[in-house]
């Protein structure tokens, strides 16, 4: 099966997915002070739990990419599915910091089934010169996800409680399920003579092994500054339904630069797509460093947009071409790495963020930034794919 531009119904269903899956991870950012308050715990416990939930999200993607080379794609994005909505309504019913970060971080671990598979999807499915064009368009649920919970969660925080926003992501969930009994699986087999040979050979990968670190700094810098930029503002005296809304922007400017991007990527090297991403990246950090007020920080949710759409787009569409008949292993690899990087910088800086030490947390991401965009743009221009795919 091929995806055709004029047959966009698996394309609109890879899309809902991410969308689906990128509302309950964007959904705990705008409200880790309610849900603080809510439990009577500092922030910082609130803000581990926010870890918990993307380390397991990262660090279960390698194994669903796995699973679904013997399961099938679809089924496995179905069945993590429902699993994740049941452990995403159970998250709303917490009473204590320890059963949050257990509910979310089984939601986190089924969750990450989702935008890995969808990504294979396309990589099955999509010839490699129109490639990331597709993945582009797969962005736009991410962009739609992003931006939906960051305006809903904080004005369901302020409105309601926290806690209905964690019901409606595991309902949305519950209907995905059904939806995707109508996504065919694409005509592509992998047979592996065990489940740790798709592993040796990525281990034996230089490219693959860089395209991996670049991912776990990427995840560590970009996502990481998303997890604290709501916490950020209200820390500056913003409410959460203000700092949800200026965590939307970044939706916003995901949707808009994700079609830049996909026309770009037909007349430019990627390297050079990466270079802009790295380089929109360091001006949001270095001006977020500066100042924390919702104007400013509007205007970073935006150059973070740009950063996500031009290098992460860039990175991701090389993790499917990088070694194509391990895609599966290799691109939940990626996505593992990505959010490992993520969860793995919430926790060091849950310090800083408790003690509102915003300033401090961004002029560290800017610091990582410039060598992560030098090494990610040399490395994309001198690299050469060993065959078409």
């Amino acid at each position: 099966m091929h995806i055709r531009r004029s047959d966009t119904k698996a394309i609109r269903l890879l899309q809902a997915t991410a969308f689906v899956a990128t509302l309950d991870r964007f959904a705990m950012p705008p409200m880790l002070v309610a849900i603080a308050h809510g439990l009577g715990v500092p922030l910082g416990q609130a803000v581990q739990a926010a870890g918990i939930y993307f380390l397991a999200y990262g660090l279960m993607q390698p194994v669903w990419g796995m699973v679904s080379d013997w399961l099938g794609l679809v089924a496995t994005m179905r069945l993590t599915l429902l699993a994740a909505s049941v452990a995403t309504v159970a998250a709303a019913f917490v009473w204590d910091p320890l059963s949050l970060a257990v509910t979310r971080g089984l939601a986190g671990g089924f969750f990450g089934a989702a935008f890995p598979s969808s990504l294979i999807y396309v990589g099955d499915t999509v010839a490699a010169r129109s490639r990331q064009h597709e993945v582009t368009r797969l962005m736009v649920g991410v962009a739609l996800g992003t931006a939906s919970a960051s305006v809903a969660a904080g004005l369901v925080a302020d409105l309601f409680t926290w806690r209905a926003a964690f019901v409606g992501t595991g309902v949305a969930a519950l209907l995905l399920v059904w939806l995707l009994r109508d996504l065919p699986d694409p005509a592509v087999t992998r047979a592996h003579s065990s489940v740790w040979s798709p592993l040796a050979r990525v281990a034996r990968s230089r490219a693959t092994l860089l395209v991996l670190a670049l991912a776990f700094t990427e995840g560590a810098v970009l996502l990481g500054s998303l997890t604290v930029l709501p916490s950020a503002v209200e820390a500056a005296g913003a409410t959460a339904g203000v700092a949800g809304t200026v965590a939307a922007a970044y939706g916003i400017a995901v949707y808009a630069f994700a079609r830049l991007i996909g026309w770009l990527s037909r007349r430019y090297h990627p390297a050079w797509l990466i270079a802009l991403g790295a380089a929109a990246g360091l001006v949001a950090c270095g001006a977020m460093a500066l100042s924390q007020t919702p104007w400013v920080a509007t205007v970073v949710a935006a150059l973070l947009g740009l950063a996500w759409a031009g290098m992460h787009s860039s990175l991701q569409t090389w993790a499917t071409e990088v070694m194509p008949d391990n895609r599966a292993t290799v691109v939940s690899l990626f996505a593992g790495s990505l959010f490992v990087g993520s969860a793995v910088a919430a926790v060091l800086v849950s310090g800083l963020a408790e003690a509102g030490r915003y300033g401090e947390i961004f002029a560290l991401a800017a610091l990582v930034v410039v060598p992560l965009g030098l090494v990610a743009t040399w490395a994309r221009a001198r690299w050469q794919p060993a065959e078409a795919s």
